[in-house]
C-alpha cells in the first residue's frame, strides 16, 4: 500500500476552541499555555478511507492528534500478514511509536475519512521544557499508552474468545461514551478480520463469537451495527469468565 497524497489545510479550529481539548494533549493546561500550543499546531491533514498517515520506517517528525475519524495501527509480520496493534479515534494521539528511534515502527491507516492536527515533535519538546504542565500531560499520555499495551497483552495471554471480544467492545464503548456517544450502540469502523488480528483470533472465531453473544441475548448484531442489550452480562464475561 503506497501513501496517498494527503491534503494539508490551515487549522481552522485552534486547541483553545476545540471541543476535544479535554481528551487531547491540552487537557489540564491554562488558557495562556494552550495559546502557546495554538502557535505550534498550525496545520491539519485530511485523509480518505485507506490512506496511510505514515508507514513503518518513515522518518519521525510529528505527532498527530486525531480530530475526526478512525485509524488503525499495524505492523507487517515476516510472513507478510498485517498485525493490528491498535485503533485510534478522535482526541487520541498517533505517532508516539517514532519517538525512540526517530522512525515509525508501524503503519497508521485511516479506517474512514479522517483529519488530524499536526504537532511538530521537536517544537513540542522545546515547549514542554518551558511549560512544566505540558510535560506532565505528555508523560500521562505516554503512561496511558503503556497501560493500554499491557491490557492487550492480558487479552491475548489469558482470555477466551468471548472474554476478549467482550473486553474489546466494553473498551470501545467506554471511549466513545467519553466523546458523547451512546454506551449501548455503536458502528464498528473496523472489519471483523481487523478485530480478529487485534485480539489474536481467527476471522471465523470472531464471527462465531458475535453470533453466540447475539443468540445469548447480550448483543444485537446487524453487520457493523452493534447494540448492547445486556451490558451487565457483557461485563460479567470479563469479570467472571467462569
Amino acid at each position: 500500500m503506497s501513501i496517498a497524497p494527503i491534503r494539508l489545510e490551515p487549522l481552522k479550529a485552534h486547541c483553545s476552541s476545540c471541543n476535544l481539548r479535554e481528551l487531547c494533549l491540552p487537557v489540564g493546561l491554562s488558557h495562556d499555555q494552550i495559546g502557546r500550543l495554538d502557535e505550534l499546531v498550525s496545520t491539519r491533514k485530511s485523509l480518505t478511507r485507506g490512506d496511510s498517515l505514515f508507514r513503518t520506517g518513515d522518518e519521525f517528525h510529528s505527532l498527530y492528534a486525531v480530530r475526526t475519524g478512525f485509524f488503525k495501527t499495524c505492523v507487517t509480520l515476516e510472513d507478510g500478514r498485517d498485525q493490528v496493534t491498535g485503533f485510534q479515534m478522535s482526541g487520541e494521539l498517533l505517532g508516539l511509536d517514532g519517538i525512540g528511534s526517530s522512525r515509525h515502527a508501524c503503519d497508521a491507516v485511516a479506517l474512514e475519512d479522517s483529519s488530524v492536527c499536526i504537532i511538530p515533535y521537536q517544537q513540542l519538546e522545546s515547549l514542554s521544557l518551558e511549560l512544566v504542565e505540558l510535560q506532565r500531560v505528555f508523560h500521562k499520555i505516554m503512561s496511558r499508552e503503556i497501560v493500554r499495551d499491557h491490557g492487550v497483552m492480558l487479552l491475548l495471554g489469558s482470555m477466551r474468545a468471548e472474554e476478549r471480544l467482550a473486553a474489546f467492545l466494553l473498551n470501545l464503548t467506554q471511549r466513545l461514551h467519553s466523546r458523547g456517544f451512546s454506551q449501548r450502540a455503536l458502528i464498528l469502523r473496523m472489519s471483523r478480520e481487523e478485530i480478529g488480528s487485534y485480539l489474536g483470533l481467527k476471522l471465523e472465531t470472531v464471527s462465531r463469537t458475535f453470533s453466540r453473544l447475539q443468540s445469548d441475548g447480550i448483543l444485537e448484531v446487524k453487520q457493523r451495527e452493534i447494540k448492547i442489550l445486556d451490558p451487565d452480562a457483557l461485563k460479567g464475561l470479563v469479570n467472571n469468565p467462569c
